[in-house]
């Protein structure tokens, strides 16, 4: 297939391997690198990636999963405005099983409520229109990759006058996460491979702050094999010639400056919030999207009361941690025993980006993580 054979040539993965294994012995000491996106954390699980990299070089998996990061309120107020008998709750697949407090949006689907998968959020807008007399409203989450659809969506929707149409923002934003990590005196990291989708939008520019500031390199990577292999590389060079700089190996589709255009809708349709509360990071100042007071119209928060509560993860999860790159998804006490993505106890083993859901699909190839998950005991949780 054009353009993805020629990013898993098998050749081409074995000479960059070399490379790294050079690089490393160079650096001699232990290296962590954080993948920052979850896409990336499945590409290398999937490619066994972490598999051939030398010994010293260690991959921390970071919050770049934007169904792993929700709180567990945020999902509790989505299902309260699916309670509602005039409502049609719309929302991405990823997060129909995503535990809230007491149930999950499928299981509230299964009571009852009108809660339908969509694909993007014009799918919800044609809902709306194509059900004038319910009020339609989606679920919106992700980083900066996907708020540029939700932003059109309002635009699209005010240009049509659609009154019985509305959004529940929950965009985040991965730069105050990246700073929050950087300022986590239990994580000491020696560079990033940056998220591609996010950088599409974004660009480059906005991780200058990570080179200047905390004088770390990081590598805006593509998602294919040789595309992360190729990324560690100049991650590794960086640090073998002691530059901090900010490297973009996906080129052939990330600008510096971003995309403006994108850039522009969400600037006019969200403004930044406060704080945000992320999972397994607590509350993270100016790190969410909220809709303008311009198209309060569209701002299902204020068109519905919710809980709007904070709620603690089960006691028996350590989400939190793997979010945070403390912990790997194995060292988890229930990964794969209690947890499991048929009877998911948190949200990293739902997700197709958690870092859990990683480990547990691809797990098998890995003798390693094997003999790891053979040796944890055995948990049960109680209903």
């Amino acid at each position: 297939m054009k353009y993805v054979d020629e990013f898993r040539e098998p050749e081409k993965a074995e000479a960059l391997r070399r490379e790294i294994e050079k690089l490393s012995q160079q650096l001699d000491k232990h290296i962590k690198i954080m993948e920052v996106c979850g896409g990336h954390t499945h590409s290398i699980f999937k490619y066994g990636i972490e598999e051939i990299l030398p010994a010293n070089i260690e991959l921390i998996h970071g919050p770049g999963c934007p169904v792993c990061i929700m709180p567990k309120g945020r999902l509790d107020d989505a299902i309260a405005i699916s309670q509602n008998p005039n409502v049609i709750l719309a929302t991405f697949g990823d997060t129909m099983r995503v535990p809230g407090s007491k149930t999950s949006l499928l299981q509230a689907k299964a009571t009852g409520a009108d809660i339908r998968m969509v694909y993007s959020p014009l799918d919800s807008l044609q809902i709306a229109k194509n059900h004038p007399d319910k009020e339609v409203v989606f679920f919106a989450l992700g980083f900066e990759t996907t708020a540029p659809s939700t932003a059109f969506t309002i635009l699209q929707a005010a240009a049509e006058n659609i009154t019985n149409f509305s959004m529940f923002s929950n965009h985040v934003l991965v730069i105050p996460a990246l700073q929050a990590l950087l300022n986590n005196p239990d994580l000491q990291l020696d560079g990033f491979i940056g998220p591609g989708h996010v950088s599409m939008v974004i660009g480059t520019d906005p991780y200058e702050f990570i080179a200047q500031q905390y004088h770390k390199p990081i590598v805006v990577s593509g998602f294919e094999p040789l595309d992360i292999l190729q990324s560690i590389w100049m991650l590794l060079q960086q640090l073998v010639e002691n530059r901090c700089e900010v490297e973009n190996q996906y080129n052939r589709l990330v600008q510096k400056a971003g995309n403006q255009i994108a850039l522009e809708a969400m600037n006019k349709v969200f403004a930044v919030r406060d704080t945000f509360a992320w999972r397994g990071l607590d509350e993270i100042p100016d790190s969410g999207l909220k809709i303008r007071s311009e198209y309060a119209q569209f701002d299902a928060e204020l068109k519905f009361t919710i809980p709007n509560l904070k709620v603690a993860d089960h006691k028996a999860c350590q989400c939190g941690e793997i979010l945070k790159g403390v912990l790997k998804p194995w060292q988890c006490k229930v990964f794969g025993t209690a947890c499991t993505p048929e009877s998911p106890i948190g949200t990293c083993m739902v997700s197709s980006e958690g870092a859990c859901a990683a480990y547990y699909k691809y797990g098998r190839f890995s003798t390693t993580l094997q003999k790891q998950v053979a040796e944890k005991p055995k948990v049960t949780i109680s209903s």
